[in-house]
């Protein structure tokens, strides 16, 4: 079964491109930029990697996006995520990236993405990984702040697919943002919204996403299966789920691969993701085995798990269907 993991062809729609700062890359930019870093070691870096809820992982998270400066700071941040993921066999990925944590540094939007994106362009033609990009506004920053950030990014519309919501989701609920959600549909934007697991007002969330914001996919969303009605709403609307199994463990009580199952065997388009993996180990295929053996899925269920991240991604129809095809070929 871990052979058959590792050869899957893979999409991955979760994953937060600061999130995969490796503590080797993040000393050789502290090097390169000037910036003295509180860690002697890389060892002593991952040895404060020890979080045990989402506001102790933030803080790490967002300290270690000091040494990113440059625009070849984050081309080579995204570079090496890519060059990792399509070792893998990911063949598609939507990235994830904070414009906020960087324009509040005084590091200029355009750097941020410019650098991003040139990555992306270089691993399609060198790697054969394809790949689009999801602004995530920070919700424990103001609305306005989030409304700012949204209108630097019109003038890269071709360069992002959607927008999504992330960080302390504790006092910061989707409805805070509705004007803001409602400004990137009108803008052609596709939408998300984290809804965090075990998260105060959970299922009150997720319905705010539904009915308040209208997402087109639900990123988390493991508490869903706390509400009957909900669980059957998401499904009515053919929503994808993202969910994150390693980091739930170190932010909650446990992989959630349980509940995984639990969505499969409903019919919901539950997904796997690795979200900040050079935070909480583990890259897409590590997800995945950690899943199948907690849980105990079948071959039918994992490929099933891979089937619906590519129907769940925001691409064109044909080009899913071309890697759906993909996939079947594989698991044939």
């Amino acid at each position: 079964m871990r052979s058959f993991i590792e050869g899957l062809p893979k999409a991955e729609l979760h994953v937060h491109v600061e999130g995969t700062l490796e503590p080797e890359l993040k000393f050789t930019l502290a090097r390169r930029n000037g910036v003295e870093l509180p860690y002697g070691s890389v060892d002593e870096m991952r040895s404060a990697y020890d979080f045990d809820d989402l506001p102790s992982f933030l803080k790490v998270y967002y300290e270690g996006m000091s040494v990113l400066l440059t625009e070849q700071d984050f081309f080579d941040l995204t570079t090496a995520y890519l060059v990792k993921a399509r070792s893998q066999n990911v063949l598609y990925a939507e990235m994830f990236f904070d414009p906020q944590a960087h324009t509040s540094r005084g590091v200029p939007f355009e750097t941020v993405i410019e650098g991003i994106h040139r990555a992306q362009v270089e691993a399609e033609t060198e790697q054969g990984i394809r790949t689009q990009l999801i602004l995530c506004f920070l919700r424990d920053m103001s609305a306005a702040s989030a409304m700012a950030a949204l209108e630097q990014s019109l003038p890269y519309k071709d360069w992002i697919i959607g927008v999504g919501l992330d960080s302390d989701e504790l006092g910061n609920p989707p409805t805070k943002f509705r004007e803001v959600f409602a400004r990137a549909r009108a803008e052609g934007y596709r939408l998300t919204m984290h809804c965090d697991v075990d998260q105060e007002n959970s299922t009150d969330h997720i319905w705010q996403t539904l009915n308040e914001i209208g997402v087109d996919r639900i990123d988390h969303g493991v508490n869903s299966l706390e509400d009957e009605a909900l669980c059957a709403e998401i499904k009515r609307r053919g929503l994808t789920l993202t969910v994150c199994p390693i980091s739930n463990s170190y932010v909650s009580d446990g992989l959630k691969a349980g509940e995984i199952r639990r969505m499969l065997e409903q019919g919901m388009r539950a997904t796997v993701n690795s979200d900040d993996p050079a935070y909480f180990p583990g890259y897409m295929t590590e997800n995945l085995i950690a899943t199948q053996e907690a849980a105990d899925l079948d071959r039918d269920q994992v490929v099933q798990l891979a089937a619906n991240a590519f129907a769940g991604s925001w691409l064109p129809t044909d080009q899913k269907d071309a890697l759906l095809r993909q996939l079947d070929s594989y698991a044939a």
